[in-house]
């Protein structure tokens, strides 16, 4: 998270789903599912399509069909990967205004009627920060804004988890700029 800070405001910016992990996912599956097509088209029109093999050897029915099938399929996810980095899924922002007395948490979604979240919650119903770790095989850090009358509000990305003193950093000044208690470490 970057951050915007002066006396009474306090801004963090949440990267949301271009993150560098994305780009090589979604890259690597563009490729396989290129590949995978290219292969079955290869053997249905006996020519070859690829720079690497010669696919014009293989049968179409079944061998052909499993590969464009395998192509169209890693084709559609990495296209859908595609439109989450280009649509900047999961980023926005946090900010806490002490001028206004309200903390506003705003992210990003997929096209449509819900596009943009947009969460106000006044200063004095924020009651604590509170920090999730769990560590493991699926690794969770996260920091949660707990308020009055609502569920806990994630503030931290969703996916690679961060750096535990980077968590204890943000908690702690968080915590501190709006004078509520720290749970959970």
């Amino acid at each position: 998270m970057t951050k915007a800070k002066d006396s009474q405001v306090l801004r963090q910016e949440v990267l949301g789903s271009r993150r560098l992990s994305n780009y090589l996912w979604a890259t690597v599956t563009s490729v396989g599912g290129i590949g995978f097509l290219l292969a079955g088209l290869s053997s249905y029109l006996k020519v070859n399509l690829l720079f690497v093999s010669d696919a014009t050897d293989l049968q179409f029915f079944p061998q052909g069909i499993a590969l464009s099938f395998y192509g169209i399929a890693g084709c559609l996810v990495a296209l859908y990967l595609w439109l989450t980095i280009a649509w900047d899924v999961g980023g926005g922002y946090n900010e806490f205004n002490k001028n206004t007395g309200t903390a506003k948490i705003a992210r990003r979604g997929f096209p449509g009627k819900n596009r943009r979240v947009e969460i106000d919650i006044p200063l004095e119903d924020i009651q604590s920060v509170r920090a999730e770790i769990k560590e493991g095989l699926n690794p969770r850090r996260i920091l949660y804004l707990r308020a009055k009358q609502r569920r806990d509000i994630p503030l931290t990305r969703v996916g690679e988890p961060l750096p535990l003193s980077t968590l204890e950093n943000e908690g702690a000044e968080l915590a501190r700029f709006l004078g509520v208690p720290l749970e959970g470490l």
